[in-house]
């Protein structure tokens, strides 16, 4: 339910809610800097940066456009949670000038230093935990102080992120740590909104078999996966570790069966949702095999990141985004092209790695669609986001 007293913001529309900067600028970004990565990938562009090229790649991607999508998330889900009023007006604007200072930074960190361009771009996530810190022990919802937790890890993820890759020259433990906490607050948030969003739409239409609500095997299922992942971060070619992410990969198959996806054909907002977590089971079975030294690491981690992260974030922003500014919650023709856009991606960047033969053709088809999808959100959604709610 909207919150009334939002009705007594003037400013601009942009900044009247957090959804609206960090999805509209989080979506660009994605889009953006995946066109600046390809050419850089094949050695046809510099970056003015002190990351590796691919640490350029996988930081931007956690830490900027995933943050972004986190922000804009928190921000909107707070005030739902704890009844008090957004985050709006300058205060908004300033956490989104960190987070854009941040990005700044980084691609430009040649000239201003390694130190200065982490204390600039792990700012933004600090802003981000405190002020929904703030609000929750305010409004005295002590429960949701967990999210703020795992924002606190995303945090130090990005911190050690930095000085890994000044250490070590590539940022291989703090990547596989942040992308286990990725994972893990997708698999929790996924638990909660997908069997609830499902039963709603089903409710309505027809009767037959419901989705089944977060229970005792959600919570194993989440927690074992948690737990596995940790190892991953620390032993990833261990055969034990292929083994348990092998039984972790089953388990979510298990859940997301459970969920009753089949079901959903006739609403594209519902089904992409449970097409998206598909890609949690495809990543832990794909890394499990890695682990058995028998295809590389990165088909696994695409999975997770392109797959499950990627199209996630489009399903759930589209969602949230029609819903907070008062248009009907239906996949228009737009839509449909972005959501196929982005599934084709993460499946071209994964088959990429399956069949090195055909990495090029792979890797531009994986990038135009990459492209396409969140640019392609970007605009579809402009209005939605540069003007007032529809009342």
């Amino acid at each position: 339910m909207p919150i009334l007293r939002l009705k007594d913001y003037r400013g601009p529309a942009l900044f009247s809610y957090g959804f609206r900067p960090f999805f509209f600028f989080g979506s660009v970004y994605a889009g953006v800097i995946i066109l600046v990565w390809i050419p850089a990938f094949h050695g046809n562009l510099e970056l003015f940066t002190v990351f590796a090229p691919r640490d350029w790649h996988v930081h931007e991607m956690l830490f900027g456009y995933i943050a972004a999508v986190v922000a804009g998330f928190l921000l909107t889900a707070v005030p739902n949670w704890t009844g008090r009023l957004p985050l709006q007006g300058w205060p908004l604007g300033i956490l989104f000038s960190v987070w854009l200072a941040g990005r700044v930074a980084v691609s430009a960190s040649v000239w201003i230093g390694w130190v200065s361009a982490a204390a600039i771009d792990g700012a933004f996530l600090v802003l981000l935990a405190g002020a929904a810190s703030r609000e929750i022990i305010a409004g005295k919802k002590w429960s949701n102080l967990n999210v703020v937790a795992i924002i606190s890890l995303f945090a130090i993820g990005n911190v050690a992120f930095h000085v890994e890759a000044h250490v070590s020259g590539l940022a291989e433990y703090s990547t596989r740590a942040t992308i286990a906490v990725v994972i893990t607050l997708v698999s929790l948030i996924g638990g909660r909104i997908i069997p609830s969003f499902t039963r709603n739409w089903l409710a309505k239409r027809r009767p037959g078999r419901m989705p089944a609500p977060f229970g005792r095997f959600d919570t194993i299922t989440v927690a074992s996966s948690a737990v596995v992942l940790a190892l991953w971060v620390a032993r990833p070619l261990d055969r034990i570790t292929g083994v348990l992410l092998m039984v972790c990969g089953c388990l979510h198959i298990v859940r997301l069966a459970r969920w009753r996806g089949y079901r959903t054909f006739g609403d594209r907002l519902v089904l992409i949702l449970h097409i998206a977590y598909a890609f949690v089971p495809g990543g832990f079975i794909l890394t499990a095999v890695n682990a058995f030294d028998v295809i590389a690491p990165s088909a696994g981690i695409h999975a997770w990141t392109a797959g499950a992260i990627g199209t996630m974030t489009l399903a759930v922003m589209s969602r949230a985004t029609l819903g907070h500014t008062g248009r009907k919650l239906e996949a228009s023709i737009a839509l449909h092209v972005i959501f196929a856009a982005v599934v084709a991606a993460a499946l071209s960047r994964v088959c990429a790695v399956l069949e090195p033969e055909y990495m090029g053709p792979l890797l531009a088809l994986a990038g135009g669609a990459w492209a396409t999808a969140f640019l392609g959100f970007a605009t579809a959604y402009s209005v939605a986001f540069w003007t007032p709610r529809k009342e």
